[in-house]
């Protein structure tokens, strides 16, 4: 059986006088197509050619393609328009201009810092954990040790959800990140140490009080665990999570969830050295009550630890020097883009 012979020559000038791109796609596509090509229908063709007259026929059609591939090759580089040609063509480029930067984002505030903390804290050896921002009564206030006649309990200070759920089950926007020492207790063994960061609510609006903000807690707990180790924490943490020179003051303070309980106070000079800010009460910290460390199912009489819990918006505030906690939370880039 002969194959027809396509003229191959005539291909290859059209190739060669090929005198755009367009052109040559075209012939290519003709040649080349993957259904109706005509080097493509040749090639099967060869499967009907009887095994004795197929290798000269395939060795014909092989050199034709390799002339054909080449030709095409060498034209469309030849219709390629060289670099310097398109330069020459428009303005020329002034390599000295300065563009205008482009912008690039980042973290909020906010986020920025409570990153900041888990470095800091994670080189002390501590966890991270979190938990649901929708927490029941009996983990948010019960299981902390807080009685059922506190008025952090009360509809004007907290934010309860409308459910069909009643008693120990009913629902609140938690009031802080300490239901998380519940549940950590629970899921580890000890000796442990971690904080617990996210957001929190409270019927509180002003220009240091948001009805949502953000806080970090945690705790310490172990063999022998005791205020000493406390203190020596807060104050290595402090002094990297604010900038300049910071002086510390422990007084006693009442927190259901501690026992004893005490408040950390600081005083801080900004890095030019010529701001001074005067005492202000950060963190709420003191050793783990006895029923909080049952309730999470140790025994007190075994473990014991320390917790504390701080205000991530206004620790911000204070690194950044901002006035009003009102603006981290309106998204203005006016705003953001200062940090």
């Amino acid at each position: 059986m002969a194959m027809a012979d396509p003229s191959w020559k005539a291909f290859l000038e059209r190739i060669e006088h090929a005198e755009s791109r367009e052109e040559l796609l075209r012939i290519e596509h003709e040649l080349f197509g993957r259904k109706s090509g005509v080097m493509t229908l040749k090639m099967k063709e060869l499967q009907a050619i009887s095994p004795e007259e197929r290798p000269k026929y395939a060795k014909e059609l092989n050199t034709w393609k390799q002339k054909l591939s080449q030709a095409l090759e060498e034209a469309a580089a030849r219709l390629t328009i060289p670099a310097d040609t398109v330069l020459a063509s428009h303005d020329t480029l002034d390599v000295t201009l300065d563009l205008p930067e482009r912008e690039r984002g980042h973290l909020h505030p906010i986020q920025e810092f409570l990153r900041h903390v888990e470095e800091v804290f994670g080189r002390m050896g501590f966890d991270v954990a979190t938990g649901p921002e929708v927490e029941t009564e009996e983990l948010n206030f019960t299981m902390l040790n807080i009685p059922e006649s506190h008025p952090a309990r009360d509809a004007q200070d907290t934010f309860w959800i409308k459910s069909a759920k009643k008693g120990k089950d009913r629902l609140v926007l938690r009031t802080h990140t300490s239901p998380v020492q519940i549940r950590y207790m629970r899921t580890h063994k000890p000796p442990f140490r971690a904080i617990f960061p996210g957001k929190v609510y409270r019927k509180d609006a002003d220009a240091t009080h948001s009805p949502m903000f953000h806080q970090f807690e945690g705790f310490m707990v172990g063999k022998d665990i005791t205020l000493a180790n406390m203190k020596a924490v807060m104050i290595a943490a402090i002094t990297q999570l604010i900038p300049g020179e910071v002086e510390f003051r422990f007084r006693t303070g009442y927190f259901p969830f501690v026992e004893p309980g005490l408040e950390l106070d600081v005083r801080w000079q900004g890095e030019d050295k010529t701001k001074e800010g005067d005492w202000l009460e950060i963190v709420g910290c003191g050793m783990v009550h006895p029923t909080v460390l049952r309730n999470g199912g140790l025994d007190p009489e075994e473990w014991q630890g320390f917790a504390f819990g701080f205000g991530a918006d206004r620790m911000a505030m204070i690194r950044h020097q901002i006035p009003d906690i009102r603006s981290l939370f309106p998204g203005d880039v006016r705003f953001l883009r200062q940090f």
